[in-house]
């Protein structure tokens, strides 16, 4: 289904945040309907924290790979654009290229903190709106969304953010996103002056948000949840433990039940299609015996 329709599903687009082609592909699996290429996820798999230290090329070869191995929408984290508005127009025409469906962009002063980090900085609401009417124009006809996204919670405080979500509506975002609500009472309040259009929530393990059942955000108007960073985080755990375990005592079989099989993990990147195709071209390759 396309983003749109998502949207006007009865429930909340509830998206992990994925960070390459395999945690996309486990996450389609698992039966998300849609994906959030996470900025934050994709700088740790890089080994760097998330402070803006990427450069849009890194960041859009990451999604163009996403992109290529699912069939559901892919929601992009492009930070700040990477810039200025000339930056945000060559940005939003390389994510359009490779077939995102929407794409997250957010008034932070470059190069960005990820949005429950203290220190933040933002810049003008005129720059930003000046950001969105460039994200606009290289999007054109395409079936692309906006996210408009601010931080001014932590900054400027709930009221500011609120006014800035406003303006950004009115430039030509689609969808809102208020990072980083600390309470209740303030998702809440978002979602009650910004009723009519559709909301963003990021909501995680171990954030400045608290956890509120979807079905509850439903009727607040959130259609978009996402959950950036858990999947990485479980990952990282499990090979944390993999590694301990191969370091201790030379292989993983003590626990072995907590691997993914040889013939599992080919079936999760779909081998045996690639397997059809090499037999079609003559090749005569069965795809028994491979190693590695």
């Amino acid at each position: 289904m396309r983003l749109d329709e998502l949207l006007a599903g009865p429930d909340p687009i509830l998206a992990p945040g994925v960070y390459d082609g395999l945690s996309a592909r486990i996450a389609e699996q698992a039966g998300f309907g849609a994906v959030y290429l996470s900025g934050g996820a994709v700088a740790r798999s890089a080994g760097v924290p998330d402070l803006g230290l990427l450069s849009m090329t890194e960041v859009r070869d990451r999604t163009a790979q996403i992109c290529s191995v699912v069939g559901v929408p892919v929601i992009a984290d492009i930070d700040t654009g990477y810039g200025n508005a000339l930056n945000v127009f060559r940005t939003v025409g390389e994510f359009v290229r490779i077939g995102v469906s929407a794409l997250q962009l957010e008034d932070q002063l470059t190069p960005k903190k990820c949005g429950h980090y203290g220190g933040k900085e933002l810049i003008d609401a005129d720059e930003m709106v000046g950001k969105i009417t460039a994200a606009a124009d290289a999007i054109g006809d395409a079936p692309v969304r906006i996210i408009a996204r601010t931080d001014a919670i932590a900054v400027e405080g709930l009221d500011a953010a609120l006014d800035r979500a406003r303006r950004y509506a009115d430039a030509g975002a689609h969808i809102l996103f208020v990072e980083a609500p600390e309470d209740r009472d303030q998702i809440e309040r978002i979602a009650a002056q910004l009723r009519g259009i559709p909301l963003l929530l990021n909501m995680f393990e171990g954030g400045r948000t608290p956890r509120v059942p979807l079905p509850e955000l439903a009727e607040m108007g959130y259609r978009i949840v996402i959950v950036p960073s858990d999947l990485q985080r479980a990952a990282m755990r499990a090979m944390q433990e993999a590694a301990a375990e191969i370091f201790a005592h030379g292989d993983s079989h003590a626990m072995a039940d907590r691997l993914a099989s040889f013939d599992e993990r080919d079936q999760l990147v779909d081998k045996e299609s690639w397997d059809r195709r090499e037999r079609r071209a003559g090749q005569g390759i069965d795809g028994a015996g491979v190693t590695g």
